[in-house]
């Protein structure tokens, strides 16, 4: 559904942050990226949804392919409208003067149908924590309901692939359980899912597959239950493992697997 061959990024022309980094989506998973702070997940996502230039970002190698159409260079609302892709991005972009459902209508204002009002009941089926506060202001919203606004509004564009950029951030144990349970149902209702996560452990339980990245390139993948029983997966992102490692370059018995070209 989605193929990343060899990208490169900069930011001000200067600062590469995406080295060479080669990777796929297939159409209907749960896609996971780990990685630490740094690692460039986040520029990822944002190069993937065509926002990387309003970072003062630019792409100078390599190719995004959504099937076969090259997507460098198209604007976020062209990929958007084009490829059903809806980027949800980490710091839950909402409008805090607004009502919920205020919110959720004006996340519909491109679809120009009749359906609006129906899939605000499924957004809400989703997510009945929003139903108590559905006339309110969103900024008086917690934390776990402003984040389960932000995915709301991302269903309301209707997508086929959804980009979640760390959703269990700042979110108690319990809300960030109930969360992920939400994301494995929307990807049984067909939504290809690409999760950038530091909760490894939750991420990894409901991944079809995952990826770990470091300093922008891509060292090691596999299915998400194979990650979770990695001893080095374990011990960098899980805190279990041998204390004295410090990084992946520490490991002996690991090898990079180089998968760009």
């Amino acid at each position: 559904m989605l193929s990343i061959n060899n990208l490169r990024v900069v930011y001000h022309d200067v600062i590469s942050v995406l080295n060479g980094i080669s990777m796929e989506v297939k159409q209907g998973e749960i896609l996971v990226i780990i990685g630490a702070n740094g690692a460039g997940k986040t520029t990822l996502l944002r190069t993937i949804a065509g926002m990387i230039h309003f970072y003062d970002g630019d792409i100078i190698d390599g190719d995004i392919k959504m099937g076969d159409v090259s997507i460098n260079g198209l604007d976020s609302s062209d990929i958007m409208k084009r490829y059903s892709l809806t980027y949800v991005m980490e710091d839950r972009p909402i409008f805090e003067y607004l009502t919920i459902e205020e919110n959720l209508k004006a996340a519909a204002y491109s679809r120009w149908d009749s359906k609006v009002k129906g899939d605000i009941e499924k957004v809400l089926g989703y997510f009945p924590a929003l139903k108590n506060t559905f006339n309110r202001r969103a900024g008086y919203a917690s934390g776990g309901e402003q984040q389960m606004l932000a995915i709301g509004m991302a269903l309301m564009t209707k997508p086929r692939m959804l980009l979640l950029d760390e959703p269990s951030l700042g979110l108690a144990p319990m809300i960030t359980r109930e969360l992920f349970q939400i994301i494995q149902k929307l990807n049984e209702s067909g939504i290809t899912i690409v999760l950038v996560e530091q909760n490894a452990f939750a991420a990894l339980s409901i991944a079809d597959r995952g990826y770990v990245v470091e300093m922008g390139r891509v060292v090691l993948d596999g299915e998400g239950q194979a990650l979770l029983k990695n001893e080095d997966v374990r011990e960098f992102y899980l805190g279990a493992g041998e204390s004295e490692r410090k990084s992946y370059k520490d490991a002996k018995r690991y090898k990079r697997r180089k998968r760009w070209l």
